[in-house]
Protein backbone atom coordinates (compact mmCIF):
# COMPACT_ATOMS: atom_id res chain seq x y z
CA UNK A 1 0.00 0.00 0.00
CA UNK A 2 0.84 3.35 -0.63
CA UNK A 3 2.24 6.00 1.92
CA UNK A 4 -0.21 7.70 4.04
CA UNK A 5 1.26 10.01 6.54
CA UNK A 6 -1.37 10.56 9.06
CA UNK A 7 -2.80 14.30 9.29
CA UNK A 8 -1.04 16.28 12.15
CA UNK A 9 -3.28 19.31 11.73
CA UNK A 10 -5.94 16.97 12.72
CA UNK A 11 -7.93 17.30 16.16
CA UNK A 12 -8.53 13.88 16.26
CA UNK A 13 -5.82 11.46 18.20
CA UNK A 14 -2.90 9.96 15.35
CA UNK A 15 -3.94 6.51 16.82
CA UNK A 16 -7.75 7.10 15.87
CA UNK A 17 -6.60 8.49 12.57
CA UNK A 18 -4.74 5.50 12.32
CA UNK A 19 -7.66 2.94 12.96
CA UNK A 20 -9.96 4.99 10.77
CA UNK A 21 -8.11 4.12 7.92
CA UNK A 22 -7.38 0.64 8.69
CA UNK A 23 -11.08 0.61 9.11
CA UNK A 24 -12.60 1.82 6.40
CA UNK A 25 -10.29 -0.35 3.99
CA UNK A 26 -11.58 -3.50 6.23
CA UNK A 27 -15.22 -2.61 5.44
CA UNK A 28 -14.69 -1.60 1.90
CA UNK A 29 -13.01 -5.24 1.79
CA UNK A 30 -9.47 -3.84 0.41
CA UNK A 31 -8.44 -5.88 3.22
CA UNK A 32 -10.24 -8.53 2.88
CA UNK A 33 -12.13 -10.66 5.72
CA UNK A 34 -9.36 -13.33 6.92
CA UNK A 35 -6.62 -11.39 6.05
CA UNK A 36 -3.95 -10.36 7.72
CA UNK A 37 -3.04 -6.95 8.28
CA UNK A 38 0.35 -5.42 7.13
CA UNK A 39 2.53 -5.84 9.93
CA UNK A 40 3.42 -2.90 12.84
CA UNK A 41 6.66 -2.20 10.68
CA UNK A 42 4.95 -1.74 7.20
CA UNK A 43 2.08 0.40 9.40
CA UNK A 44 4.64 2.49 10.93
CA UNK A 45 6.10 3.32 7.67
CA UNK A 46 2.77 4.05 5.43
CA UNK A 47 1.83 6.29 7.93
CA UNK A 48 4.93 8.03 9.68
CA UNK A 49 3.63 7.04 13.52
CA UNK A 50 5.59 5.70 16.26
CA UNK A 51 5.15 1.57 17.48
CA UNK A 52 2.47 3.05 20.36
CA UNK A 53 0.45 4.46 17.94
CA UNK A 54 -0.06 1.80 15.45
CA UNK A 55 -0.10 -0.86 18.19
CA UNK A 56 -3.05 1.61 19.99
CA UNK A 57 -4.80 1.58 16.88
CA UNK A 58 -4.46 -1.98 16.68
CA UNK A 59 -5.83 -2.24 20.26
CA UNK A 60 -8.56 0.09 19.27
CA UNK A 61 -9.60 -2.32 16.09
CA UNK A 62 -10.14 -5.58 17.95
CA UNK A 63 -11.76 -4.10 20.98
CA UNK A 64 -14.37 -2.95 18.45
CA UNK A 65 -14.19 -6.40 16.93
CA UNK A 66 -12.84 -5.34 13.31
CA UNK A 67 -9.70 -7.34 14.11
CA UNK A 68 -8.96 -10.67 15.65
CA UNK A 69 -5.60 -11.35 17.11
CA UNK A 70 -4.41 -14.65 18.28
CA UNK A 71 -1.28 -14.64 20.72
CA UNK A 72 1.72 -14.94 18.11
CA UNK A 73 0.04 -14.14 15.14
CA UNK A 74 -0.91 -11.25 12.90
CA UNK A 75 -4.18 -9.45 13.59
CA UNK A 76 -6.66 -10.02 10.81
CA UNK A 77 -9.41 -8.61 9.33
CA UNK A 78 -12.72 -10.17 10.81
CA UNK A 79 -15.00 -12.32 9.11
CA UNK A 80 -18.61 -9.87 9.97
CA UNK A 81 -21.97 -11.32 10.82
CA UNK A 82 -24.10 -11.66 8.04
CA UNK A 83 -27.67 -11.24 8.66
CA UNK A 84 -30.18 -12.86 5.89
CA UNK A 85 -32.92 -11.12 4.62
CA UNK A 86 -36.05 -12.73 1.84
CA UNK A 87 -36.68 -9.69 0.45
CA UNK A 88 -39.82 -10.96 -1.86
CA UNK A 89 -41.97 -11.75 1.61
CA UNK A 90 -44.16 -9.10 2.79
CA UNK A 91 -43.29 -10.15 6.05
CA UNK A 92 -41.02 -7.53 7.40
CA UNK A 93 -37.68 -7.92 9.20
CA UNK A 94 -38.57 -8.51 12.77
CA UNK A 95 -41.10 -11.62 11.75
CA UNK A 96 -38.19 -12.53 9.85
CA UNK A 97 -35.31 -12.47 12.35
CA UNK A 98 -37.99 -13.92 14.94
CA UNK A 99 -38.56 -16.85 12.87
CA UNK A 100 -34.37 -17.52 13.05
CA UNK A 101 -34.28 -17.32 17.03
CA UNK A 102 -32.90 -13.46 16.68
CA UNK A 103 -33.62 -10.95 18.49
CA UNK A 104 -34.20 -7.41 16.74
CA UNK A 105 -34.41 -4.18 18.77
CA UNK A 106 -36.52 -1.42 17.61
CA UNK A 107 -35.82 2.22 18.87
CA UNK A 108 -38.88 4.44 17.47
CA UNK A 109 -36.87 7.94 16.18
CA UNK A 110 -40.32 9.72 15.63
CA UNK A 111 -44.29 8.92 15.01
CA UNK A 112 -45.88 12.13 13.75
CA UNK A 113 -48.24 13.14 11.39
CA UNK A 114 -47.32 15.01 8.38
CA UNK A 115 -48.71 16.64 4.37
CA UNK A 116 -44.99 15.80 3.51
CA UNK A 117 -44.74 12.66 1.83
CA UNK A 118 -42.68 11.78 -0.86
CA UNK A 119 -44.45 11.87 -3.80
CA UNK A 120 -44.08 7.71 -3.71
CA UNK A 121 -45.97 7.12 -0.34
CA UNK A 122 -48.96 10.01 -1.39
CA UNK A 123 -49.42 8.24 -4.65
CA UNK A 124 -49.37 4.67 -2.68
CA UNK A 125 -51.74 5.42 -0.05
CA UNK A 126 -53.78 7.25 -2.15
CA UNK A 127 -53.89 10.08 0.74
CA UNK A 128 -51.39 13.51 1.69
CA UNK A 129 -52.90 12.67 5.38
CA UNK A 130 -50.03 10.68 6.51
CA UNK A 131 -48.14 9.23 9.74
CA UNK A 132 -44.38 9.30 9.37
CA UNK A 133 -42.56 6.69 11.53
CA UNK A 134 -38.75 6.72 11.52
CA UNK A 135 -37.02 3.71 12.77
CA UNK A 136 -33.54 1.91 13.89
CA UNK A 137 -33.58 -1.80 13.85
CA UNK A 138 -30.70 -3.93 15.80
CA UNK A 139 -28.80 -7.15 16.58
CA UNK A 140 -26.86 -7.69 19.82
CA UNK A 141 -26.45 -3.62 19.88
CA UNK A 142 -25.40 -3.29 16.76
CA UNK A 143 -27.39 -1.06 13.94
CA UNK A 144 -28.52 -2.72 10.69
CA UNK A 145 -31.43 -0.88 9.24
CA UNK A 146 -33.25 2.44 9.32
CA UNK A 147 -36.79 2.65 8.41
CA UNK A 148 -38.88 5.56 7.11
CA UNK A 149 -42.29 4.22 6.84
CA UNK A 150 -45.17 6.50 6.26
CA UNK A 151 -49.02 5.22 7.25
CA UNK A 152 -52.64 6.44 6.43
CA UNK A 153 -52.63 8.60 9.53
CA UNK A 154 -56.72 7.94 9.49
CA UNK A 155 -56.80 4.44 9.68
CA UNK A 156 -53.60 4.30 12.27
CA UNK A 157 -54.51 7.49 14.65
CA UNK A 158 -54.44 5.18 17.55
CA UNK A 159 -50.96 4.01 16.51
CA UNK A 160 -48.40 5.14 19.47
CA UNK A 161 -44.42 5.30 19.94
CA UNK A 162 -44.24 3.12 22.89
CA UNK A 163 -46.01 0.53 21.23
CA UNK A 164 -43.42 0.11 18.69
CA UNK A 165 -40.79 -0.24 20.94
CA UNK A 166 -38.79 -3.67 20.23
CA UNK A 167 -41.91 -5.00 18.44
CA UNK A 168 -42.96 -5.65 14.76
CA UNK A 169 -45.17 -2.85 13.00
CA UNK A 170 -47.14 -5.66 11.06
CA UNK A 171 -48.11 -7.98 13.69
CA UNK A 172 -49.57 -4.33 15.68
CA UNK A 173 -51.70 -3.78 11.94
CA UNK A 174 -53.03 -7.25 12.34
CA UNK A 175 -53.95 -7.47 16.16
CA UNK A 176 -54.52 -4.07 16.75
CA UNK A 177 -55.69 -2.75 13.62
CA UNK A 178 -57.49 -5.31 11.46
CA UNK A 179 -54.73 -5.06 8.94
CA UNK A 180 -53.21 -8.01 7.26
CA UNK A 181 -50.23 -7.29 5.23
CA UNK A 182 -50.51 -9.43 2.04
CA UNK A 183 -49.26 -8.24 -1.28
CA UNK A 184 -46.95 -5.52 -2.46
CA UNK A 185 -44.22 -5.03 -4.70
CA UNK A 186 -39.97 -4.22 -3.32
CA UNK A 187 -37.07 -2.32 -5.30
CA UNK A 188 -33.96 -2.62 -4.06
CA UNK A 189 -30.91 -0.28 -5.04
CA UNK A 190 -27.66 0.56 -3.80
CA UNK A 191 -27.30 4.03 -2.01
CA UNK A 192 -24.96 6.18 -0.46
CA UNK A 193 -25.43 6.66 3.32
CA UNK A 194 -26.39 10.66 3.99
CA UNK A 195 -25.15 12.14 7.08
CA UNK A 196 -28.43 11.43 9.28
CA UNK A 197 -28.48 7.64 8.56
CA UNK A 198 -24.61 7.46 8.55
CA UNK A 199 -24.47 8.41 12.32
CA UNK A 200 -27.63 6.19 13.16
CA UNK A 201 -26.24 3.53 11.72
CA UNK A 202 -22.76 3.79 12.37
CA UNK A 203 -21.18 4.06 9.47
CA UNK A 204 -19.03 6.43 7.70
CA UNK A 205 -21.14 9.48 4.88
CA UNK A 206 -21.61 8.08 1.76
CA UNK A 207 -20.87 4.90 2.73
CA UNK A 208 -22.98 1.88 0.50
CA UNK A 209 -25.87 1.23 2.01
CA UNK A 210 -28.80 -1.35 0.48
CA UNK A 211 -32.41 0.42 -0.20
CA UNK A 212 -35.33 -1.61 0.39
CA UNK A 213 -38.31 0.33 -1.40
CA UNK A 214 -42.15 -0.13 -1.94
CA UNK A 215 -45.60 -0.25 -0.76
CA UNK A 216 -47.90 -2.92 1.08
CA UNK A 217 -51.58 -3.83 0.20
CA UNK A 218 -53.79 -5.41 3.21
CA UNK A 219 -56.02 -8.48 2.57
CA UNK A 220 -58.73 -6.83 0.86
CA UNK A 221 -56.09 -5.12 -1.23
CA UNK A 222 -56.44 -1.96 0.54
CA UNK A 223 -52.77 -0.11 0.60
CA UNK A 224 -51.20 -0.39 3.68
CA UNK A 225 -47.92 1.56 3.81
CA UNK A 226 -44.97 3.15 2.41
CA UNK A 227 -41.69 2.80 3.73
CA UNK A 228 -38.16 2.87 2.64
CA UNK A 229 -35.91 0.99 4.76
CA UNK A 230 -31.96 1.44 4.37
CA UNK A 231 -29.44 -2.01 5.16
CA UNK A 232 -25.68 -1.83 6.19
CA UNK A 233 -24.68 -3.44 3.21
CA UNK A 234 -21.56 -4.96 5.44
CA UNK A 235 -23.97 -7.07 7.81
CA UNK A 236 -27.36 -7.78 5.84
CA UNK A 237 -27.42 -9.85 2.40
CA UNK A 238 -30.49 -9.80 0.49
CA UNK A 239 -32.12 -13.37 -0.45
CA UNK A 240 -33.64 -14.02 -3.55
CA UNK A 241 -35.42 -17.45 -3.60
CA UNK A 242 -35.45 -18.36 -7.75
CA UNK A 243 -37.68 -21.95 -8.65
CA UNK A 244 -36.92 -21.89 -12.25
CA UNK A 245 -40.77 -20.65 -13.49
CA UNK A 246 -39.83 -17.35 -14.59
CA UNK A 247 -38.51 -18.57 -18.34
CA UNK A 248 -38.05 -14.58 -19.39
CA UNK A 249 -36.37 -11.38 -17.81
CA UNK A 250 -38.05 -8.74 -19.10
CA UNK A 251 -35.31 -5.37 -19.45
CA UNK A 252 -37.97 -2.87 -20.10
CA UNK A 253 -39.17 -0.90 -16.33
CA UNK A 254 -42.15 -3.28 -15.05
CA UNK A 255 -44.92 -1.80 -13.71
CA UNK A 256 -44.72 0.90 -10.80
CA UNK A 257 -44.53 -0.27 -7.55
CA UNK A 258 -47.36 2.56 -6.43
CA UNK A 259 -49.83 0.76 -9.12
CA UNK A 260 -52.18 -1.54 -6.76
CA UNK A 261 -51.35 -5.39 -8.05
CA UNK A 262 -54.23 -6.90 -10.24
CA UNK A 263 -55.45 -10.34 -8.61
CA UNK A 264 -54.82 -13.24 -11.25
CA UNK A 265 -57.92 -14.66 -13.21
CA UNK A 266 -59.05 -17.92 -11.49
CA UNK A 267 -59.69 -20.78 -13.56
CA UNK A 268 -63.19 -21.48 -14.17
CA UNK A 269 -64.66 -23.96 -11.10
CA UNK A 270 -62.02 -23.18 -9.12
CA UNK A 271 -62.28 -21.06 -5.96
CA UNK A 272 -60.74 -17.06 -5.96
CA UNK A 273 -57.27 -16.91 -5.49
CA UNK A 274 -55.56 -14.78 -2.92
CA UNK A 275 -53.76 -11.90 -3.37
CA UNK A 276 -50.58 -12.65 -5.34
CA UNK A 277 -47.20 -11.25 -3.85
CA UNK A 278 -45.51 -8.89 -6.82
CA UNK A 279 -42.52 -8.97 -5.04
CA UNK A 280 -42.07 -12.76 -6.04
CA UNK A 281 -41.71 -11.84 -9.90
CA UNK A 282 -39.69 -9.07 -9.45
CA UNK A 283 -37.57 -10.86 -7.29
CA UNK A 284 -37.36 -13.49 -9.84
CA UNK A 285 -36.26 -11.88 -12.66
CA UNK A 286 -33.94 -10.35 -10.87
CA UNK A 287 -32.07 -13.37 -9.74
CA UNK A 288 -32.17 -14.72 -13.48
CA UNK A 289 -30.82 -11.31 -14.76
CA UNK A 290 -27.81 -11.60 -12.25
CA UNK A 291 -27.32 -14.93 -13.81
CA UNK A 292 -27.10 -13.90 -16.69
CA UNK A 293 -24.74 -10.99 -16.25
CA UNK A 294 -22.31 -13.62 -14.25
CA UNK A 295 -22.28 -16.24 -17.24
CA UNK A 296 -21.18 -13.33 -19.83
CA UNK A 297 -18.65 -12.36 -17.26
Amino acid sequence: MAAMPIDRSDTRPLHAQVAGVLRAEIRDRSIPPGDALPSEASLRERFGVSRSVVRQALATLEDEGTVRRTRGRAPVAAVPTEHHRLVQRVTGLFDQFSAEGLSLATAVLSLEPTRAGTPSAAHHLGSHELLRLERVRSVDGEALSYVRTWLPAGRFADLDAAMLRDASLHRLMETRFDAVPSSGRRQIRAVPADPRIARELGVPEAAPLLLLEGGTFDQNGLPLEWFESWHRSDRVVFDIEADGAADQVRIAPGPSLTERPEPAAAPAGSAPPVGLDRAVALAEELRAELGRLRAEG
